[in-house]
């Protein structure tokens, strides 16, 4: 059975159990901080009781940043990211957000990609912004709210 639940702080370890297995973007101590900031929701996709996506953001105002997206690479090309970001895009317009604000590694093609599909567009570029030397794509996607 396939699920979207809210991710409560006493589940950070599923978070971070998949992020250490995916792209390894924070620590447990980042995931502790994220859990803690203001507007932050937390949205997991669950395959009978397994989490197999997980999806982060932030609401600031009338804004969402989009600060973590991921599936398990098991479970990629099968529509499960796209359900997650469509679910995200309704949770947001029922929120009234007028837009969705993401990063993503220029290298990062799969992704950029993905994303191009949901009418994120390009807006601006982070130089030297990951790790690895790699610049971050700044993508925006309007919404429509009612």
């Amino acid at each position: 059975m396939l699920t979207i639940k809210q991710i409560k702080e006493k589940d950070i370890d599923l978070c971070y159990e998949l992020d250490s297995n995916t792209i390894s973007l924070w620590s447990k101590n980042q995931w502790i901080d994220e859990f803690k900031k203001d507007g932050v929701n937390v949205f997991g996709l669950l395959l009978s009781n397994l989490v197999i996506g997980i999806c982060v953001f932030q609401i600031v105002l009338d804004e969402a940043q989009i600060n973590f997206f991921v599936v398990n690479p098991k479970y990629r090309k099968k529509g499960f990211g796209s359900l997650l970001m469509l679910f995200l895009i309704k949770e947001c317009e029922k929120l009234s957000v007028n837009k969705l604000l993401l990063e993503v590694s220029n290298t990062n093609f799969t992704a950029d990609k993905f994303y191009s599909r949901f009418d994120f567009f390009t807006i601006g570029i982070r130089r030297n912004y990951y790790k690895d030397g790699s610049d971050a794509l700044v993508k925006e996607k309007i919404l429509t709210t009612k």
